[in-house]
């Protein structure tokens, strides 16, 4: 069982940057591929990025390669999103997911969800 709590969103202008932090319990945690997921209204829930248990492989959707990084640190039981150069394409709750084995980029295949953090980015 994971527990998970989101933390760092917040009202940024167009080409600001943010850093988003997901805490997660567990003695397990290094086993578990973390993603980050997006849900903007009326839209679907969107893959953003993933990141392995330990070898620490990461992806990317392509509309934020290159702006957005995913970096856990498994000592803390924390899973990281930078995201610099913001749009306001970008607006949307993000929320952190974990499963056991490989990470994918569907949201229903993770088991564990954290309660989401509201990101807005103002033109």
């Amino acid at each position: 069982q994971v527990q998970l709590v989101e933390s760092g969103g917040g009202l940024v202008q167009s080409g600001g940057s943010l850093r988003l932090s997901c805490a997660g319990s567990g003695r397990t945690f290094r086993t578990y591929a973390m993603a980050w997921f997006r849900q903007a209204p009326g839209k679907e829930r969107e893959f953003v990025a993933a990141i392995t248990g330990s070898s620490g492989n990461t992806y990317y959707r392509d509309s934020v390669k290159g702006r957005f990084t995913i970096s856990r640190d498994n000592a803390k039981n924390s899973v990281y999103l930078q995201m610099v150069s913001l749009k306001p394409e970008d607006t949307a709750v993000y929320y952190c997911a974990a499963r056991q084995s490989v990470p994918t980029i569907v949201a229903a295949t993770y088991n564990y969800w954290g309660q989401g953090t509201q990101v807005t980015v103002s033109s």
